[in-house]
């Protein structure tokens, strides 16, 4: 069964115009004219035909793959209210995690919540692509409220750090 990429790519809203989807993969070339391009790939976990995240790569034409990161869904709560709403319990193959199959006109990452990807996607890129994220781009910035969280002081565990 399809894993509905072209779908799961345009839910994350990426602004880059010189992009493309093939297979699983998705293609961009964020800035136009430089060499650097993106690609981001579902990454795979121990159990078959089960998906735990993304691995966006910087690709240079010549040089290869430059750099790499893996962003996972469970770290970016992508299926956190889905989750909790299955009763899905931690360290089970389904918590965070999708797989190919699914409900017949469903995608198989239904109930996703790409918010927390996107950002993590759009932090990314701004290092590798300056300016790649342009006006033309769909704005979030007027959505977004600014929050006071307190952070919990940090404290020693009885283990030793090395």
């Amino acid at each position: 069964m399809s894993l509905q990429a072209p779908e799961f790519f345009a839910e994350l809203c990426l602004p880059f115009h010189d992009s493309t989807v093939v297979g699983n993969t998705y293609f961009a070339a964020p800035v136009p004219g430089a060499p650097l391009r993106l690609r981001i790939d579902f990454t795979r976990t121990i159990h078959a035909d089960t998906y735990g995240g993304l691995r966006l790569a910087v690709v240079h034409p010549d040089r290869g793959e430059i750099d790499a990161v893996a962003l996972s869904f469970l770290d970016h709560g992508t299926f956190h209210r889905r989750d909790e709403a299955t009763n899905t319990r931690p360290n089970t193959k389904q918590h965070g995690t999708f797989d190919k199959y699914h409900r017949p006109g469903r995608p198989p990452w239904e109930g996703a919540v790409t918010t927390g990807l996107r950002d993590a996607i759009e932090q990314y890129t701004a290092v590798w692509f300056p300016g790649a994220w342009t006006a033309s781009a769909p704005s979030r910035a007027a959505a977004r409220t600014a929050q006071t969280a307190s952070v919990a002081p940090v404290t020693r565990s009885g283990a030793r750090a090395r």
